[in-house]
């Protein structure tokens, strides 16, 4: 025969009581957000916790070992990729660089008119505050003055063949 097991009401408060549930959050039920609050992971504290004995870092080698830190381009001891690759070209550390305007471009002055670095950067020729240079390419119909930091040979051959002229600032 089975026997019956007689359960022994305890002392609390009877589940029949409604419970108040207008005011379910005061400072006794307040707590932060599911998944808000992680714990931080033990390393190294057994093998129960799946991350111990090495620590997650495998076995032997420099990379497991505390404290290192490969150095930037650092690639295992091969010959790193800045150190391959050749060395080219020099640059002149007085060197200078030029907006370039070809001659075409300056077709929609009228003639007659002072071409000025201020004047190219008001028309959008010139984006920056760099020096200005003419280059030749294309043809002048206007009877222009140019004013320009530096010229090619062939700038200053065709703006005088269209009857202007040119002068170089410094």
């Amino acid at each position: 025969m089975a026997k019956k097991i007689i359960r022994k009401k305890s002392n609390r408060t009877s589940s029949k009581v409604k419970k108040d549930t207008r005011n379910r959050y005061n400072l006794e039920t307040l707590r932060p957000p599911r998944g808000s609050r992680k714990r931080k992971v033990r390393v190294g504290r057994g093998i129960g916790s799946k991350l111990g004995r090495t620590s997650g870092k495998g076995n032997k080698g420099q990379k497991s070992r505390r404290g290192y830190s490969r150095r930037r381009g650092f690639e295992g001891g091969q010959m790193p990729l800045h150190r391959r690759i050749p060395k080219r070209g020099f640059r002149s550390p007085f060197g200078t660089t030029f907006d370039v305007i070809n001659v075409q471009d300056l077709n929609v002055f009228p003639a007659g008119e002072t071409v000025t670095p201020d004047l190219l950067r008001a028309h959008g020729f010139v984006r920056t505050r760099q020096q200005v240079k003419i280059l030749g390419d294309g043809e002048l119909q206007n009877k222009l003055v140019v004013h320009a930091h530096a010229f090619s040979g062939s700038a200053k051959d065709k703006i005088t063949k269209a009857g202007g002229s040119f002068e170089v600032l410094v």
